[in-house]
């Protein structure tokens, strides 16, 4: 092989490991910016949204730029959707421990309709930040994308899981890599995955309009 495709390789990789870092550093900061509660919605936003340009082949982008426009373009509407997907996992968690605490018979009856809802919460969870850098919607409307496209490509959706998964494992082993690759590594594996599902609903519905 020759040394000049050698060193090209390595400068790719090498490249896309610093954005990968970046990025990431720069969810951290963000999400510090806004005192962690406030900012931690509209700097995932902004992560998934450069993300999403380098899904669509958009590499050479000012990730600087981009990541600061879009914080504060969706700062307000972005905390909206988390407040209200916090106000559900709040009231699931709430519900869960009632449910942990009454024991017998009765809890395992609850448990089960419980965690069907807890697992359609997730997925939706999983899908929300795709759709919502991908997609312009109604507000509402980005909670039923999230889910319908979630639980329509259940095997996409349980592919992602297991590559996330997977990915905390050696992330659990080397914390150090935490801070430069964690957030990065999780948001492009659940972009790629989105994106899948996006295309694949999309030629559902050209067959179906042909």
């Amino acid at each position: 092989m020759p040394m000049g495709r050698v060193m090209g390789g390595l400068f790719t990789v090498s490249d896309w490991i610093w954005k990968m870092a970046l990025i990431n550093i720069l969810w951290i900061l963000f999400t510090l910016t806004g005192f962690i509660v406030l900012g931690i919605i509209p700097a995932t936003v902004a992560l998934f949204t450069v993300v999403r340009k380098w899904n669509m082949k958009e590499t050479d982008i000012p990730i600087f730029r981009i990541f600061f426009d879009t914080y504060k373009k969706e700062f307000l509407h972005a905390n909206l959707v988390g407040l209200l997907m916090g106000a559900i996992g709040f009231f699931l968690f709430i519900d869960y421990r009632l449910v942990m605490a009454i024991g017998g018979t009765v809890q395992y009856i609850l448990s089960i309709p419980l965690l069907i809802l807890l697992g359609l919460y997730l997925i939706t969870l999983l899908y929300l930040f795709p759709v919502y850098v991908h997609f312009k919607l109604k507000f509402l409307q980005y909670f039923k994308y999230a889910f319908y496209i979630g639980t329509l490509n259940i095997h996409i959706t349980i592919l992602v899981v297991a590559v996330l998964l997977i990915l905390s494992f050696p992330l659990s082993l080397f914390p150090g890599f935490i801070p430069f690759f964690s957030v990065s590594l999780m948001s492009i594996v659940m972009m790629f995955g989105a994106t899948m599902a996006f295309k694949r609903i999309e030629k559902k519905q050209t067959k179906f309009s042909a």
